[in-house]
């Protein structure tokens, strides 16, 4: 079957390995699917190393309550929320591909400020935590950053997706948030990784110093402390040495992504721009290869897939969110 929504009634997480195994000696992993159940579980059932890629955003500790059973986010401490996400993410480093991307967005939380949302655990619906005191930032994104390196995981990059247009905040004692962190973790030291998908074009100051010539006689001509060799712009050469024909007019991309968040009419407040999914899947997964999102929301990873001629698995509790997730992506 491709396409479609499954529920948790046809893949019954009691029968996880009778269905491992069904999974695994079938000609075609079923994809461009949404799994509409718990991601532990939808996860426990799909076979080893069969994704190539993970791009996905969980929900934020203590910032909404989607109104769902079992949701993630709602924990009565941020210890408990690291710990639920590391169980889901291991189980994810299972079904990952040795060669395989897992592309993580997270946010942070200020202790004290569950108010914000229903409450979480306590009864003045404030966050509390050990360590923090209230208007602390907590962490989080480091927390599982380390909680899942810990686990076995190479943490690769620590992204900054930086928005133009964030969200107003009414604060006159700090900056106003304006960034994400987008972790890119891997299962091994090698890995799938198509720098020139997502290459960006070189500054003009570059190419016109290239072209301009450099002497023998500056501070930069001898190697310098921390690095190894002379940098290829600071070597010596004639004026008309470089022409546009030997100056590549890419560079990789910086870990500072300039995306601004796009308006969604459906009914779910927390989906990230396509842009963001298109960059980490051109990166991280070759054509044809599938891509997973254990928390689908709004199905931005698999329209976004669809798109590059990927394939999806998308995972997502709230089955209204499946809903509006299959009639966005379509087919």
């Amino acid at each position: 079957m491709m396409g479609g929504i499954a529920t948790s009634g046809q893949l019954d997480p009691g029968r996880l390995g009778e269905q491992q195994a069904q999974l695994a000696t079938s000609p075609k992993l079923k994809t461009n699917i949404i799994y509409n159940m718990d991601c532990l579980d939808a996860l426990r059932i799909l076979p080893d190393n069969s994704i190539h890629c993970c791009v996905t955003s969980p929900p934020y500790y203590a910032l909404r309550d989607y109104g769902t059973v079992g949701q993630i986010g709602r924990e009565a401490t941020p210890e408990q929320y690291i710990e639920r996400l590391t169980n889901v993410f291991n189980e994810l480093f299972r079904v990952l591909r040795p060669d395989g991307t897992f592309w993580l967005n997270i946010s942070d939380t200020y202790c004290g400020t569950g108010g914000k949302g229903q409450a979480v655990s306590s009864a003045n619906n404030t966050i509390k935590t050990q360590g923090c005191k209230p208007k602390d930032l907590i962490g989080i994104p480091w927390l599982l950053a380390f909680s899942l390196r810990n686990s076995g995981w190479y943490l690769r990059n620590d992204i900054i997706w930086e928005k133009a247009n964030p969200m107003p905040e009414s604060v006159k004692d700090r900056c106003s948030r304006s960034y994400e962190h987008i972790f890119l973790l891997t299962k091994s030291k090698k890995y799938y990784f198509d720098y020139m998908a997502i290459a960006e074009p070189i500054a003009p100051s570059t190419a016109a110093r290239l072209k301009a010539g450099r002497g023998a006689y500056h501070k930069y001509v001898d190697n310098i402390p921390g690095q190894s060799t002379v940098q290829g712009i600071n070597r010596p050469r004639a004026a008309g040495a470089f022409t546009d024909e030997n100056i590549s007019p890419l560079r990789n991309k910086r870990d500072i992504w300039r995306i601004n968040t796009v308006p969604y009419s459906g009914a779910h407040f927390a989906a990230f721009p396509p842009k963001l999914a298109e960059t980490c899947i051109l990166a991280g997964c070759p054509e044809n290869g599938i891509v997973i999102d254990p928390f689908f929301g709004s199905g931005t990873t698999g329209l976004a897939a669809k798109q590059l001629n990927r394939r999806y698995i998308g995972i997502e509790l709230n089955a209204e969110y499946c809903r509006l997730a299959q009639e966005r992506i379509g087919g």
